[in-house]
């Protein structure tokens, strides 16, 4: 059955805003938009009343480990790094994600529908990553990405990692080294490959060889975990020496290059921008990073990096950098279309738009003031979270399985 939000003040993020405006959805998508006399709601559909609130694309955090570091659950809980291997190519987030871990509650709270979840940065090659969103019963039902990028880590990191276990890398030549002979391997697997094909006979799969091919043909972008500036400018090296599709991830210096990176087009997931200086590479941290990133003309998300932030805290991060100079606009677009667009994902989610999953949050007001809230979300057109006005708290769509009576 259709399902028309009405009444509220939408903004669609890719457009104007719409006072009292209209979000018809149908089949999980979003079929019409606009104001309430524009929009043929049908007589059977379900009227969904936001008057009084802002109306929003459901929020996307495009670098988590949600489900894969679960909350509270220290070591038997954390899957993120599989650190027996620099080359970790062939690893998936999807085979350790627990969609039971409180976070994916917290995670609606925060007005927050997808994420994608990516292994962590104690590898070079740590995995491949995965979209999906913030409510299901499975982590079957809740992909809507399966094949987005892999991750890659420089810095101090895998040096450390490796170093503490006397093998290569220890250094930052090393962990370069590792990226350039891996890339170098894939592609003269490729070429055999070709040739095998081109003969008609048979060829061995290699599971890491296969995903970096995928990258090095643009199917896969390359998610680059990154912190000193004289670290992006390697990844930016590499990126030109193999040809492919880079993202930063992190950025923490990319403020000290923002012309280099906007004469590039290379865009930024950035962030976390909570936590304290805590190793070398984060002393140039700043809020203001990521007004000068966008004012130079760089492409930003923001992210948490959940666990490391609460997942739920995405949106103070993005109010807090409009406070240090990030043109509000701009941060909302850093928490939806411009994440969904940076990793190809901005024909499914981003924004409210015709075509696009029907992800929708009904806030009490501009996020951007921390004194809002998310009253209701909507992941593809079902509610799966609304504040409970009388306990004070959220409450989120059960996800387990109840047996009839």
């Amino acid at each position: 059955m259709a399902k028309a939000i009405v009444g509220g003040y939408v903004v669609p993020i890719d457009g104007d805003p719409i006072d009292g405006g209209t979000v018809l959805i149908d089949g999980g998508k979003i079929v019409a938009i606009g104001a309430e006399a524009d929009v043929d709601i049908p007589e059977d559909a379900e009227l969904v009343d936001a008057a009084g609130t802002w109306v929003l694309p459901g929020f996307i955090d495009a670098h988590a480990h949600l489900g894969v570091h679960e909350d509270g659950e220290g070591w038997a809980g954390n899957d993120t790094n599989e650190m027996t291997d620099p080359n970790g190519a062939r690893f998936r987030a999807i085979d350790g994600i627990d969609p039971y871990e409180p976070g994916f509650d917290d995670a609606l709270a925060g007005g927050v529908t997808s994420v994608v979840i990516k292994p962590g940065s104690g590898n070079p090659i740590g995995g491949q990553t995965i979209g999906v969103k913030t409510w299901g019963r499975s982590i079957l039902d809740m992909i809507f990405a399966e094949h987005v990028s892999v991750k890659s880590a420089l810095g101090e990191n895998p040096k450390r990692v490796y170093g503490d276990k006397k093998q290569t890398p220890s250094t930052r030549l090393g962990v370069a080294a590792i990226l350039r002979e891996a890339f170098t391997k894939a592609r003269n697997y490729q070429a055999k490959r070709a040739h095998a094909e081109s003969e008609g006979k048979p060829h061995e799969v290699d599971l890491t060889m296969e995903t970096l091919s995928k990258v090095l043909d643009g199917e896969l972008y390359w998610d680059q975990h990154v912190h000193r500036a004289d670290d992006i400018v390697t990844a930016l090296r590499l990126a030109d020496e193999f040809g492919y599709k880079l993202v930063i991830n992190h950025g923490t210096e990319g403020h000290l290059i923002a012309d280099l990176l906007a004469e590039r087009e290379v865009p930024v997931i950035l962030g976390p921008l909570f936590t304290t200086k805590s190793k070398v590479e984060l002393r140039n941290r700043t809020l203001r990073s990521a007004g000068i990133l966008a004012r130079a003309g760089v492409k930003i998300a923001i992210t948490t990096d959940h666990p490391v932030i609460p997942i739920n805290f995405l949106v103070y991060q993005a109010a807090l950098a409009v406070k240090d100079g990030l043109d509000p606009a701009t941060a909302l677009r850093s928490l939806t279309i411009n994440p969904a667009s940076m990793l190809g994902l901005d024909e499914q989610i981003g924004s409210l738009k015709p075509g696009l999953d029907a992800d929708v949050v009904l806030w009490s007001g501009d996020p951007l003031d921390v004194m809002n809230r998310a009253l209701r979300v909507f992941v593809r057109g079902d509610e799966v979270y609304h504040f409970d006005e009388s306990l004070g708290e959220g409450v989120s769509k059960d996800r387990r399985y109840r047996e009839a009576r």
